[in-house]
């Protein structure tokens, strides 16, 4: 199960973060945009609330992580598309998530 927001956005990690510290920034965050959070994530669904956290981003915003790994989208996807999986991009490979909080299978 691939891991998608209540829009119907996927939701992908970067294999580059061996941490739940986020690498992405600059053009690389215009092309994959953080999943940002005001208050506590929340699960729903298949997510598991003991995997979700969150992160503190350069710019003071506060970043998804879930299973350690800060959360991202890919800015040229539509509802319910997953065009972006195993593809490498900014120095690193771009993954779906799974419910389990590990990248999906290749």
């Amino acid at each position: 199960m691939i891991l998608f927001d209540t829009a119907g956005q996927a939701i992908y990690l970067f294999d580059k973060e061996k941490s739940a510290a986020a690498a992405c920034y600059g053009a690389c965050a215009e092309a994959w945009p953080p999943v940002l959070t005001k208050g506590t994530p929340k699960a729903l669904g298949e997510v598991k609330q003991s995997l979700l956290g969150t992160t503190k981003r350069t710019d003071g915003s506060t970043q998804v992580t879930y299973g350690g790994h800060p959360l991202y989208f890919y800015a040229h996807e539509s509802k319910n598309e997953v065009k972006c999986h195993n593809i490498e991009g900014f120095g690193g490979l771009w993954l779906a998530v799974t419910s389990a909080g590990v990248a999906a299978p290749v």
